[in-house]
């Protein structure tokens, strides 16, 4: 399908189908790893801890991807991120010892978020707008980069009813079953390493103008890097570093793997209901995508962002206080359809108003911001839904939080929107 796709060069479709396998992975282990832990024994305050360490690893490893990738090479920081990726799903599979799991979090890319945060964003992200040839065409492109990436993680969201299956057909116990699918994780990133190593040397900081297409007739070469980013660019970056920070933050309180747990606990939703509910958010998430380059090509991507984003975050806490089930599925569905728009409209926005040769920076610059104060909410979330009173917590403050975000990305920025 993805060879269909003409004016997305070789390289970016390969791009794409990386992330259609990596977050296929990210799917299933984001429903069922705060999950496993629990039945393993751990509690809400140590779950939150191990959830905080693969936060932090997304920190760590985007911060070197930041400043090391263009230097180092894009390609091949890709191609070890995905052997950590790997191995970290091992490490999972074959112990429940909580320092190797708190290790395996730290130098893995486990991601427990439902949406992708981690390193290997922030380098494609960089990329993607050498792999078109029509410039006009990057709203279009980040929004497809995102809805494959939702989809496959739909796709994925519903192995995790795998492990009852196996259950009932292998007469596996429950730990045993859902444990199968970090070693398939482990496999996954396997394939995500073959892609990346496939990847041509264009991937990289060239000289010459924008774009990907195998047929510019102009020679592209390696470009020295001798600055980060200008003074004018680290203004805007500063800038939505502290606003990407607080809207991070308060999503880091409802992340995937803490909503599932939280239906979990609160009305007993077993793994096979969980990977319905989750799945169908994200077919609708993904439906969003293509709607929010539209609009943005129509009112701009700041507008875009902030519009679609308030109500999201006003039906993220009535979620908190749904007396039923079905209530608060509709609810976070709702929210769903409408709380990732502001993801293609971001990236496009990042990309655009800095220089080629600043991308990778900036783009991992403003994931860091977001990555640290998300890494932080977890430990939190967990500790509060261990008190039966206090589960409508977390979606308050995670609203609350992204309201005052979307209020300060207004005033801040309306006057400095782009349309395509």
């Amino acid at each position: 399908m993805l060879y269909s796709f003409q004016w997305i060069s070789k390289d970016g479709r390969l791009l794409l189908t990386a992330r259609i396998l990596r977050t296929f992975a990210y799917g299933f282990l984001s429903i069922v790893i705060s999950i496993y832990l629990k039945l393993i024994g751990f509690d809400g305050f140590l779950i939150g801890l191990i959830l905080t360490s693969t936060l932090i690893n997304s920190v760590i490893f985007t911060l070197v991807a930041s400043f090391y990738a263009d230097r180092i090479g894009r390609r091949k920081m890709l191609v070890i991120y995905a052997i950590m990726m790997a191995i970290s799903g091992v490490i999972f599979f074959v112990t429940s010892n909580y320092i190797a799991l708190i290790v395996a979090g730290l130098i893995g890319t486990i991601n427990v978020t439902g949406t992708e945060t981690g390193a290997f964003l922030s380098i494609e992200q960089a990329v993607l707008p050498q792999t078109v040839k029509d410039t006009k065409k990057r709203n279009t492109l980040f929004a497809f980069y995102n809805m494959v990436g939702t989809f496959a993680m739909s796709a994925g969201v519903l192995v995790s009813g795998l492990p009852e299956i196996i259950q009932h057909q292998y007469g596996l116990n429950q730990i045993d079953s859902i444990r199968l699918l970090f070693l398939a994780y482990s496999i996954l990133g396997i394939g995500v390493l073959g892609i990346y190593l496939s990847l041509s040397k264009r991937v990289e900081i060239m000289q010459g103008r924008e774009g990907g297409g195998e047929d510019q007739g102009e020679k592209r070469t390696p470009k020295p890097l001798t600055q980060t980013l200008s003074p004018t660019s680290k203004k805007i970056v500063a800038k939505l570093s502290g606003l990407f920070a607080i809207d991070s933050f308060g999503g880091g309180f409802v992340i995937q793997s803490i909503v599932s747990l939280w239906f979990f606990t609160k009305f007993g939703a077993d793994l096979t209901l969980l990977s319905y509910i989750f799945s169908i958010a994200g077919v609708l998430t993904a439906f969003s995508f293509l709607a929010s380059a539209k609009i943005a090509d129509r009112i701009g991507l700041i507008n875009t962002m902030v519009f679609t984003h308030l109500p999201s975050n006003i039906l993220l806490i009535l979620v908190a206080f749904s007396p039923t089930l079905p209530i608060a599925i509709a609810f976070y569905l709702a929210r769903m359809a409408l709380s990732q728009m502001d993801v293609p409209t971001r990236q496009s926005y990042i990309v655009a108003v800095v220089k080629e040769d600043e991308r990778t920076a900036a783009a991992g610059i403003t994931n860091i911001s977001r990555n640290i104060t998300q890494a932080i909410s977890p430990s939190i979330a967990g500790s509060i839904l261990q008190s039966v009173s206090l589960l409508f917590a977390p979606f308050l403050l995670g609203g609350l939080l992204k309201i005052v975000y979307d209020i300060a990305l207004y005033l801040q920025f309306k006057r400095d929107d782009i349309k395509d």
